[in-house]
């Protein structure tokens, strides 16, 4: 089993750029421009307006209608920056979408 490190903290940047901070000290820059733009799913995001009102839930970033993404992704994202930078980020996620009001 692989320990999956939560992140702990999340700060809007600009346009599709969060920073992103993890239990383990490991942060840094996450543009998420390439995969929104290339994954259907991903379709209310590209909304920046939506988009900038992600928040921690759970341990991993999370927007209003459900969509998150899984921290492990996000974190092997981080580590491997050099790549992230070159190449489209690649993501696993899970989408819930809820209907009603939000309970929070």
């Amino acid at each position: 089993m692989r320990y999956l490190n939560d992140i702990i903290q999340i700060v809007y940047k600009k346009d599709y750029i969060y920073f992103l901070i993890f239990e383990d000290g490991t942060q840094g820059d996450l543009d998420f421009s390439g995969h929104i733009a290339n994954n259907p799913d991903f379709e209310p995001l590209q909304q920046m307006n939506f988009f900038e009102l992600a928040t921690l839930e759970g341990g991993t970033i999370t927007w209003p209608n459900g969509l998150d993404i899984e921290s492990q992704t996000l974190y092997e994202n981080i580590l491997n920056s050099d790549i992230a930078n070159e190449q489209p980020l690649s993501f696993s996620y899970t989408t819930t979408f809820t209907s009603g009001r939000n309970t929070r």
